[in-house]
């Protein structure tokens, strides 16, 4: 119990690379109201030596005792075991903090599955700024909303479409687009690297009409990205350059953030922002 008497939430971890280790380290310190209840990955054994040095080791279990033993569940798996989480839990009536947005895009029936058992799916803002902004200037007449990712090459030389077309992305020596459409199309042929574009579309217009572009620029160190937004009763631009994770370059060191400050307002008697 903490010091209201109320049991803290439980937060069971999936997938313990780029994001899921620092928030379970995190909610190993200490995060008043919440409990690491237990993590899962794919290698179990390698799981228990990562996290043997954590103030109270937390059990390493497999998918469907971590959603049994939680009541909010951090997704931060690959894009093909998603569903081995997400369904589960929505089933349960809890609640998923999914980062795999590419694959929350193809499986929207969870959010009608959700309205049915009282789950909640709750995406976090990620490696993006501005969805506040986005969100609300969605409650009046959007006009357009034009995504722009640039990455240096280490985050995109292992996406499907990049594979597919047998580009050598070391091999550049300037900025090459990649891609240039809608978002749900990105989503399918860079299903690990564009799940920034598709928080973008949840929180604004949809994918169908959201415009993004990709490129790979190695000139740069930073993933940035740069949303326009043209409505009639605002329009603004924003910008942001995030350090890609040493783990996984293709994920940005504000991810893994964003999901601790998203757990956080679950439980703080104060929230800022819409």
């Amino acid at each position: 119990m903490d010091k209201t008497g109320k049991r803290p939430l439980r937060v069971g971890v999936a997938g313990l690379g780029a994001v899921g280790m620092p928030v379970a380290r995190a909610l190993d310190a200490g995060i008043e109201g919440l409990a690491l209840a237990g993590v899962a990955a794919s290698d179990k054994a390698r799981a228990e030596k990562r996290v043997a040095d954590f103030r109270a080791p937390p059990p390493v279990v497999d998918l469907d005792a971590l959603v049994e033993m939680s009541d909010v569940l951090v997704e931060g798996l690959p894009p093909v075991h998603f569903l081995d989480l997400a369904r589960p839990t929505v089933e349960a009536g809890k609640i998923l903090i999914p980062l795999t947005v590419t694959a929350l895009l193809v499986n929207m029936d969870l959010v009608e599955r959700a309205r049915e058992t009282g789950a909640r799916i709750i995406v976090p803002t990620g490696a993006i700024l501005g969805l506040d902004a986005v969100r609300a200037a969605a409650e009046g007449t959007v006009e357009e909303v034009v995504m722009v990712t640039r990455k240096p090459p280490a985050g995109l030389k292992t996406a499907p479409f990049v594979k597919e077309q047998g580009l050598d992305l070391d091999a550049l020596d300037a900025p090459l687009k990649l891609y240039e459409g809608s978002v749900r199309d990105a989503a399918q042929k860079f299903p690990a690297n564009v799940n920034v574009s598709v928080a973008l579309a949840l929180a604004g217009i949809g994918p169908d009409e959201t415009r993004y572009e990709i490129w790979v620029d190695p000139g740069i160190d930073r993933n940035t990205h740069t949303i326009r937004v043209e409505s009639a009763e605002t329009r603004f631009e924003m910008t942001i350059a995030g350090v890609p994770s040493v783990e996984n370059p293709a994920t940005g060191k504000l991810t893994p953030l964003s999901a601790i400050a998203t757990l956080k307002g679950l439980v703080s008697p104060l929230k800022v922002g819409t």
